[in-house]
């Protein structure tokens, strides 16, 4: 069993953390919120309010945080984990981040003996507080290789996609993909509501033929036809996903219209939703208040 330092105890966080505490690791954690720190604490998760202690201990640190922006200052900012160097460290990034940041961060740490590992992760809150998730990893074969038996216990697939960086392009297309097909699920159903079909009737019909899509197997009958709308995951973050994406497209040179208009869709739509809302509220845009 092995020291794992988690940094950032919110949704994602806390399940991954909890995780690993019931696989039998050592589990450390902190997190910016001292509210978020005190209740992981009550479940039996030693926390600290800074990462110099978990990069003291910890074999394995993993980072869970909403934004490149924050993974770059908890990884290179002042008293983050640059700071307190501990050569032979690991890091895994579970976060969506900016693959450029990555490569980055990744070659700073590489400097002072440490190495990174790109493992943004698919499932949700209730994918990381049961282990089931799914990572999509970039990273060298041996360092990948090395963390391989604890991310097997905070997640069900594992699928290394090539170098450090890569799993979060994979993750950026992932999410990017996800964005579109709700908005083309909200249109179906309108479609179908508009012709009289019944949306439940409609659903069993295209998750029997070649429409299908994560988001008609899972989100329409899980957390929209429901009217549940708690995924854990929210409009803003969708939002920086989908950002993330245009950046990327843009670097790359790319003229790609369907990606533009979803895009533009998802941002216009802050005028109506609000970043706080479940992320599947863009639905809303075509079929209204549910």
């Amino acid at each position: 069993m092995a020291v794992v330092g988690v940094v950032g105890l919110g949704n994602m966080g806390r399940g991954m953390a909890l995780s690993l505490k019931r696989a039998g690791h050592d589990v450390l954690g902190t997190d910016a919120s001292a509210a978020a720190r005190s209740a992981i604490a009550a479940e039996g998760i030693a926390v600290f309010e800074g990462v110099g202690p978990l990069c003291a201990r910890a074999d394995l640190l993993v980072l869970s945080l909403p934004t490149a922006e924050i993974v770059e200052a908890v990884v290179a900012g002042p008293g983050g984990v640059i700071a307190h160097a501990r050569p032979g460290l690991r890091v895994v990034d579970t976060s969506t981040s900016h693959p450029d940041t990555t490569r980055r961060l990744a070659a700073s740490l590489a400097a002072q003996g440490m190495a990174m590992i790109d493992a943004p992760v698919s499932g949700g809150p209730k994918g990381a507080i049961t282990a089931t998730m799914t990572m999509v990893i970039g990273g060298a074969d041996d360092d990948v290789a090395a963390v391989e038996p604890i991310l097997s216990d905070m997640s069900a697939k594992r699928v290394h996609v090539g170098s450090v960086g890569a799993g979060h392009v994979c993750k950026i297309i992932n999410n990017l993909l996800c964005a579109a097909h709700l908005l083309t699920a909200a249109e179906a159903m309108r479609i179908a509501r508009d012709a009289e079909v019944d949306p439940a009737r409609l659903l069993e019909g295209l998750n029997a033929g070649s429409g299908r899509s994560g988001v008609t197997l899972v989100n329409l009958p899980t957390w929209i036809l429901n009217g549940a709308f708690d995924s854990g995951f929210t409009m803003a973050l969708m939002r920086k996903d989908v950002r993330l994406a245009t950046q990327l497209i843009a670097k790359l040179a790319l003229d790609l219209p369907i990606a533009q208009e979803t895009a533009r869709i998802w941002s216009e739509s802050a005028g109506s939703i609000g970043d706080g809302e479940d992320f599947n509220r863009i639905v809303e845009l075509q079929l209204g208040r549910m």
